[in-house]
């Protein structure tokens, strides 16, 4: 894996690198999965459960899919992430009949406190239950967080590109992701990503990637 580093004696640990995900990464994931977890923003006061985000976001994928999960590891600590399912509509029936049964236990009193932590259990409750969109075409699908420290530094593309290509390896034809549609950021991003939008819920956008087309260096 590339380092970061530009040659001028520092070592991977003075400037953020990317490397595969670690088992012993988990806490530090779902942190970052927390602090952006208001459409890249602090999330840290709005949930009642600060567990919920990352058990439905991003500890499944790592644990389901750690092949599929790469970091950005800055001087002291894990500063960003990108993970992934291969395959979707596998992944979700995994997700609902083995993952989420025991862990929506310990997060059901704080839905009674709390609209936006029963408003992510109801989506979690729902995954596998429902059909989803342009699954022949995109069959993956993916989250990226990074720290605000870690933003604007091409560290983003750097976590695309290196799970469009591990993917690409392995024959999947496509994948795709869900952002909120006042996140112009990140909207901006994955148009400058090549990826296309897809379809336009309510409050979102869909995009979606065909990894036949070469990554954006």
């Amino acid at each position: 894996m590339t380092s970061t580093s530009t040659g001028s004696g520092e070592g991977p640990k003075e400037r953020p690198f990317l490397r595969p995900f670690r088992h012993g990464d988990e806490d530090e994931l779902a942190d970052i999965c927390l602090r952006t977890g208001d459409s890249g923003a602090d999330a840290t006061s709005l949930y009642r459960s600060s567990g919920l985000l990352a058990d439905i976001f991003v500890l499944p994928y790592v644990a389901r899919h750690p092949e599929s999960a790469f970091v950005i590891e800055g001087p002291e600590r894990v500063v960003g992430y990108v993970v992934c399912a291969p395959n979707t509509v596998a992944f979700d029936h995994w997700f609902r009949d083995e993952w989420w049964p025991g862990r929506s236990k310990r997060h059901r009193a704080s839905a009674a406190e709390s609209r936006k932590d029963a408003a992510l259990l109801r989506y979690a409750d729902a995954v596998g239950k429902r059909p989803g969109s342009f699954l022949e075409e995109y069959p993956a699908h993916l989250h990226i967080d990074l720290l605000p420290a870690a933003q604007g530094k091409g560290a983003g593309r750097k976590l695309i590109n290196v799970l469009v290509t591990h993917l690409r390896d392995h024959g999947v034809p496509g994948v795709q992701l869900t952002t909120g549609a006042r996140n112009a950021g990140a909207i901006a991003f994955y148009t400058r990503m090549g990826f296309d939008r897809l379809h336009e819920p309510e409050g979102a956008v869909t995009f979606g990637k065909r990894l036949s087309v070469p990554s954006i260096d």
